[in-house]
């Protein structure tokens, strides 16, 4: 069960925008999609937490993007839990470029929030979610994690 997640793509054509580099509603699918597969990883996946009447809802994204992705980039994606309180969870993602020219492209933070499906109000989460998930105190043991100087 990893504390941080890795998921590896490669651009492909219907990434890229009008600008010739990947569009911003990739990142936040991207972003969807590591969280998701992160949680299954955990012992987590969407049919369990349907199966308990709760889900994590997306409150807000903030993403930094620092330099465009392009066609055929390989992308390792981190991700991790930054912190858990009652009913929310910072889960912050981070897309590195692979290669010769290792680099962040973006850093992402996305605000979870547990809520009750029926009523889609939050609530305070399972006993048995919040065990599954280790939050990772330090950015830096991520950046050391993807070769990256702190």
């Amino acid at each position: 069960m990893p504390r941080i997640f890795i998921k590896h793509i490669r651009v492909a054509d219907d990434a890229i925008d009008v600008h010739g580099h990947v569009n911003n509603q990739e990142y936040l699918r991207w972003m969807e999609e590591v969280a998701t597969e992160h949680s299954a990883a955990q012992g987590w996946p969407m049919q369990r937490y349907l199966d308990t009447g709760a889900s994590w809802y997306v409150r807000s994204h903030l993403i930094e993007y620092l330099r465009p992705a392009k066609l055929h980039d390989d992308i390792a994606i981190y991700t991790w839990i930054a912190g858990l309180s009652e009913r929310k969870s910072p889960r912050r993602t981070l897309f590195v470029r692979n290669g010769e020219r290792r680099q962040i492209l973006a850093k992402a933070e996305t605000l979870w929030a547990f809520v009750d499906l029926a009523t889609g109000r939050s609530v305070p989460i399972l006993d048995d979610v919040r065990s599954a998930f280790e939050v990772v105190e330090s950015d830096e043991e991520v950046f050391k994690l993807a070769g990256l100087p702190g």
